[in-house]
C-alpha cells in the first residue's frame, strides 16, 4: 500500500472504486482514509459486502454531495438462483425452502420481471441497514427477531433477462435509489411458485457515474499521491453531474 505523508494536501471530490466481494462499504472508506491519510472520506451509497461494482467515494468537501449522489438512480447486473428461498433473500442466508424449478420457463421469468417494472412497493428484508426505533434491522435479525417493516415505494425502469442457464438466471435492472435487488429476486421466485434467491450482484452505475470509469480497490490503494489526485473527479464537475 502507498501511504501519504501527514502534510499531504487534502483532496476534494469524487473517487470511483470498483469494490470487490468481501469488504463492507465502510471497510473501503476506512482503507482509503488510512492509506492516504485523508481527513474526511465517505461514500455515496452502500453496497452489501458480497456485492461488487461501483462504490462512489467522497473525499474532503465532496462529502457534502452525499445526499445528492445517494439520491441518484442505480443500475445493476445480478444473478438469481431458482428453487431456493433463504432468510436473507440472497445466497448467504439460511435455506428456508427448496422447491423444484425444472418446469419454469424463460418466458415465465420474463413475464414476472415485466410485472415488477414500473412503480412498486417493496418490503425491506430483515437483513438490511434500515433502522426501526433507531436499531438497524440486521442487528435485530442476528438476535432472531423479526419486526414489521414499512413498505417502500421504488421505481423499476427496466429489468431484463440476459442469460438463461437454469437454475441460474442473469439479469440487468435499472432502478431508483433504495431498491433491494435481492427482494426483486425473492419476489419473482414467490410469483413463480418455486422460490428464488440472489446469487450475485454488481452495481454498474450510480447517477451519471459508471463502473467502467472506476479502478479496482487494490489498484487504488497502490497509487501514488499524484496518481490518486489524477483519479479524483473535481468537486465542481461532480456536483454539476448530479444537479437535480
Amino acid at each position: 500500500m502507498t501511504a501519504f505523508s501527514p502534510s499531504q494536501t487534502s483532496l476534494d471530490g469524487v473517487l470511483l472504486v470498483d469494490k470487490p466481494s468481501g469488504p463492507t462499504s465502510h471497510d473501503v472508506v476506512r482503507d482509503i482514509r488510512k492509506t492516504f491519510r485523508i481527513g474526511k472520506v465517505g461514500h455515496g451509497g452502500t453496497l452489501d459486502p458480497n456485492a461488487t461494482g461501483l462504490l462512489v467515494i467522497l473525499l474532503g468537501k465532496g462529502t457534502k454531495l452525499s445526499d445528492r449522489i445517494m439520491g441518484g438512480d442505480k443500475a445493476y447486473t445480478g444473478e438469481m438462483r431458482l428453487g431456493r428461498t433463504t432468510s436473507t433473500q440472497d445466497c448467504d442466508g439460511e435455506t428456508l425452502e427448496e422447491k423444484p424449478w425444472q418446469d419454469v420457463t424463460r418466458e415465465q421469468v420474463e413475464a414476472q420481471m415485466a410485472a415488477l417494472t414500473g412503480d412498486i412497493f417493496q418490503t425491506p428484508p430483515m437483513v438490511s441497514a434500515i433502522k426501526v426505533n433507531g436499531v438497524p434491522l440486521y442487528k435485530l435479525a442476528r438476535k432472531g427477531q423479526e419486526v414489521e417493516r414499512r413498505q417502500r415505494f421504488v421505481h423499476i425502469y427496466r429489468m431484463a433477462l440476459t442469460t438463461w442457464a437454469p437454475p441460474l438466471v442473469t439479469f440487468e435492472v435499472d432502478c431508483t435509489k433504495g431498491t433491494y435487488v435481492r427482494t426483486l429476486a425473492h419476489d419473482i421466485g414467490q410469483m413463480l411458485g418455486c422460490g428464488a434467491c440472489l446469487d450475485a450482484l454488481r452495481r454498474t452505475a450510480s447517477g451519471t457515474f459508471h463502473v467502467k470509469d472506476a479502478l479496482p480497490l487494490d489498484e487504488i490503494l497502490a497509487l501514488t499521491p499524484s496518481q490518486l489526485a489524477d483519479r479524483v473527479i473535481p468537486l465542481a464537475q461532480a456536483a454539476h453531474a448530479h444537479l437535480p
